[in-house]
């Protein structure tokens, strides 16, 4: 059989590579410990589990418009307003079965044969090859050696005649850095300069630990909503991943593109768990902050046991769930081969840095029950001091 070189150069998702593997080893009997997955333990809000029973009651089975029904559109719009104090209108947004879709759309959209986007390193898995889906290139920026924030220098010196666009995560996966409003101002005035759209995705938004504080970049950058593309869910705010809803908010036009290529692809978010979505946003704002509450405090047990290994450096993260852990002085440096050691040896999956353009880094997701992440930095402390 031949496949489609298209299909040839797509890698597999490394994050689920590895998730999948921890699951299959673990469904042997082996005590696997896993920090791979980006997903909360925590089960769905009450709000969200009522509001998709109800709606399965009422009979809410049927196809929805494509852009998503007008009820949980119409409340992703009070949610920017109440949140950021953005104004939104209903055919600025578009629900899709998860923001993984709606990145494909985008790109599908703004990226023709041979255009260049720009990524931050260390950069999402994804990213880089949804652009690759839509004929692009990747122009990589590192930002290692500069804080976890880009400078003006690097990605004006990145900018070239195919270069058509920038896309932002903050808070970071993988490294749960934050944006500042001045980083954001001026990732914003070069790309109106040079003529770019940006993609904001702050699917993280509501993981930010004091003292940090999550940043909206139309809050840093107001005149540049007319080339800004917000991405958001309910995923990881809400524990909802199996849902499946992702939701955009940008220009009228873009959506509208977006929406035709959604009606050719999945025609639709599943109606229910649209109608869980809708539950979530408008009444589970406590669970959300327990939630956050906790993650904080397995992300200090975390960084605190990493920073007492030896060979192991570790930058506070400042949102999401996760550290991005430095290994480089390790006496087993490369990443790949750490990870798939640390896997055999003490049944602990941990994501390469590799994966995120970032050799010679781990990704720890805190995603987990405290004591897990109690034993399993114990049984990797136990693994760096063999070494």
């Amino acid at each position: 059989m031949n496949f489609s070189k298209r299909i040839m150069n797509i890698k597999p998702s490394a994050t689920l590579s590895i998730s999948d593997k921890a699951k299959a080893m673990k469904a042997e009997g082996k005590p696997v410990l896993s920090f791979s997955a980006g997903e909360p333990d925590f089960k769905s809000p009450e709000a969200a589990n009522s509001a998709a029973i109800e709606a399965i009651k009422r009979g809410e089975s049927h196809y929805t418009p494509t852009p998503g029904i007008p009820e949980l559109r119409a409340e992703v719009c009070r949610y920017y307003k109440n949140r950021f104090g953005l104004d939104y209108a209903p055919g600025q947004v578009t629900v899709a079965p998860g923001a993984k879709p709606l990145l494909y759309e985008a790109m599908q959209a703004l990226v023709d044969e041979g255009d260049e986007v720009i990524l931050f390193a260390p950069a999402w898995v994804s990213y880089v090859e949804q652009i690759h889906m839509a004929g692009g290139r990747e122009k990589v920026i590192d930002t290692i050696s500069t804080n976890l924030l880009p400078t003006k220098e690097k990605l004006i010196e990145a900018i070239g005649k195919k270069t058509v666009g920038i896309v932002i995560n903050s808070p970071s996966n993988p490294t749960g850095a934050i944006y500042p409003a001045e980083t954001l101002k001026m990732i914003a005035d070069v790309a109106k300069e040079n003529d770019l759209w940006i993609i904001f995705d702050e699917i993280y938004e509501r993981l930010a630990y004091e003292p940090a504080k999550h940043v909206n970049i139309l809050n840093a950058a107001p005149d540049v909503k007319d080339r800004v593309l917000l991405i958001n869910g309910a995923s990881k705010a809400f524990a909802m991943t199996g849902w499946r809803v992702g939701y955009a908010l940008g220009p009228k036009e873009l959506m509208a593109k977006m929406n035709t290529l959604q009606a050719h692809l999945t025609s639709n978010a599943c109606s229910v768990a649209q109608w869980a979505a809708l539950g979530a946003l408008s009444g589970a704002e406590d669970d959300v902050e327990m939630m956050r509450r906790e993650f904080a405090k397995r992300r200090r047990t975390m960084v605190d046991m990493l920073r007492d290994m030896p060979y192991v450096k570790v930058k506070e993260p400042e949102g999401a769930f996760y550290v991005f852990a430095d290994i480089r002085s390790c006496p087993l440096p490369d990443d790949m081969e750490f990870c798939a050691k640390l896997l055999e040896d003490k049944y602990v999956a941990a994501v390469p840095g590799t994966a995120f353009f970032a050799p010679g880094f781990i990704r720890l997701s805190y995603a987990c029950a405290m004591e897990t992440i109690k034993e399993g930095m114990t049984r990797m402390k136990e693994f760096m001091e063999s070494l």
